[in-house]
Formats: C-alpha cells, structure tokens, sequence
C-alpha cells in the first residue's frame, strides 16, 4: 500500500495491490483475496487515524477484529492491478465502528468502480492478565468483551453426529475441521479471514462432493467459478484448535445463470452446537476466452444437477 491520505469528512483513500496468492486461475484474483483489500484497506483507515491495530493491542490490550464484511464485485480485478480505496465511516449500529469501502482501478484510462463493501470492526478486550492501558478516548463505547450478535444453540441429543443434524433434509454439504493456529489472531480467537478461507474451501469440497468440481469443469468446458457477491458475519468466537462445523446450503437456482448459498459454522460446547458465523456467497460460472478475458455462461444441465443434488459430508480433509 502507499499514498495514503485523510479527506476533511473523515474518509481516506489508500492504495493497494491484490496479493499474488489470490491469482489462481489466469491473472484473475478469487473474491477471497478481494475481500483481504477490503480489510487492509480498513486497518489502513484505523492507522491513518491514529488507531493502528498494533497499538491499540500492545498498549491498550484491545483486538481490532472485523465482524462483518458485505463485498459487491463489479470489475475483476487482475493480479497487477493498482487499486484505490476510498474508506468513509458509517452510522454506527451499536456493535462497534461501521465504514463503506470503495475500491476503483484504471481501464483503458478510464476509472472504473470495482468493489463496493460494507464492514463491521470490534475492539475486543483481550482476556489476558497482562498490563494494559484504558482505551483511548474516541473508541468509548466500541469496547467488547467478546465478539459477535449472537444466535440460537442448537442442543445435539447423545449418539447424533452434529454434521448429520445440520444437513438433515436440506441441499446442504458438512465439513467438520480442526481450527489451526495460522487461522487465528489476538492470541486464540478464529479472525475473518480464516472464514473467508473457510467460505472458498467448502465451495471447492461441495462442488468436488456433487460431481461438478472445479477442476472438472475446467479441464472439460474452460468454465471457472465467479462470486459477484459475498457476506460474512460473526456471531460468537471460535477458538484455536476447536472442532468446526461448516454447512454449506444451496438456496437458489436463479435462470441458469447464478446460485446463491448459505454458510453456518458451528462449534460442539457441552453438546450444544454453538453458531459462529453465517455467511451467504452468489456464484456464476464463465468460460475463458483468452488468457486476460471471461464471460458469463449458462449452467448446463450437470451443473443445474449437482446443485440441486444430495447432501453429502467430508470430514477433516486438511486446511485451506
């Protein structure tokens, strides 16, 4: 990132570059890795306004942790592309500091809206017996003792496997997984991007579980996946090296041409499922026409199937 700057409403723009890790098929950076400008863009906000992450927990003991992320992707971006983010706050809405993001990219000399996204931050009192200082002033009451809205508990009678319970007469997909370190930040707690990266790998398994992998579909048709719309929210902390239940439910079909689906995580407390994040994720398909160039196809009828197909569950396969 580079060129910072403050507007005199309180917006800032920076700007940044799609990590080189997010081009995975072509130059073309997955909505993964969109939603990562998104973030850094958001910190870099923080910073400029003299609230950097690692201040506010060295000094003050307080986590800047992001709770949620709506992300609209109206241009690709491609992985040389120079971004400029424009950052502005937003009303409030009692859980912390609310900002929009706008992200804009040069076409053919010609500057054009990229992304547009709304974010939730929380400042998490760290829950550690180390020294702290009280918070700065303009962060009161935005200070948290655990993060998230919260949602119902679902209590799992002895003997039932949870993923069995989740998926029951729904078009829906489990994947349970052991939460790693490398997820994790502030110490313990699974941080945003680790869903982020739980939202594109249960995709990946759900597509492999339903015939229609990704893979598959490239090596036969030259189609790719395209996520012109992703959210997550956080509803209560996961934590370092807990069990996670991931549910991925198709909702809808919509004319061939998108597919709209829901994530639930979930964590096994005293035999009480306890929800995590939901999320929800649109996806089309587009085939490759040439090594910078794709446009939007039809679903043919094997992926209309798949979609619509039998739930299915993959149990621990590695990590993201």
């Amino acid at each position: 990132m580079s060129k910072s700057t403050t507007a005199v409403d309180g917006a800032t723009q920076t700007e940044i570059r799609p990590r080189y890790e997010g081009s995975n098929i072509c130059t073309w950076i997955g909505f993964k890795h969109v939603n990562y400008m998104v973030e850094e863009a958001v910190y870099d906000h923080l910073r400029q306004l003299g609230l950097p992450a690692g201040k506010l927990y060295e000094r003050h003991g307080l986590g800047v942790d992001i709770t949620d992320i709506d992300t609209k992707i109206r241009t690709a971006f491609h992985i040389d592309d120079l971004a400029t983010a424009t950052v502005t706050p937003a009303a409030d809405k009692g859980d912390g500091r609310r900002f929009t993001v706008e992200m804009t990219v040069e076409r053919e000399g010609e500057t054009v809206k990229a992304v547009t996204s709304k974010v939730a931050v929380q400042f998490r009192l760290d829950p550690h017996g180390h020294p702290a200082e009280e918070p700065p002033a303009e962060l009161a009451g935005h200070v948290t003792d655990r993060l998230g809205a919260g949602a119902e508990p679902i209590r799992v009678e002895p003997g039932t496997d949870p993923a069995d319970l989740l998926t029951a007469g729904k078009n829906a997909f489990a994947w349970t997984w052991r939460i790693p370190y490398f997820y994790c930040h502030f110490t313990e707690r699974m941080q945003m991007s680790g869903y982020l990266r739980q939202m594109e790998e249960v995709v990946d398994l759900f597509l492999e579980d339903r015939g229609v992998s990704i893979k598959t579909l490239l090596d036969e048709q030259d189609w790719i996946p395209v996520v012109p719309h992703s959210k997550i929210t956080i509803l209560d902390e996961a934590n370092m090296e807990e069990t996670l239940y991931t549910v991925f439910t198709v909702e809808n079909v919509f004319k061939r041409f998108t597919y709209t689906a829901r994530m639930d995580t979930y964590v096994l407390r005293d035999g009480v499922l306890v929800p995590t994040a939901t999320g929800r994720i649109t996806h089309g398909w587009a085939v490759i026409e040439n090594r910078r160039d794709w446009s939007l196809v039809d679903f043919d009828d094997r992926l209309v199937n798949g979609l619509n197909g039998k739930a299915g569950k993959i149990t621990a396969r590695g990590t993201a």
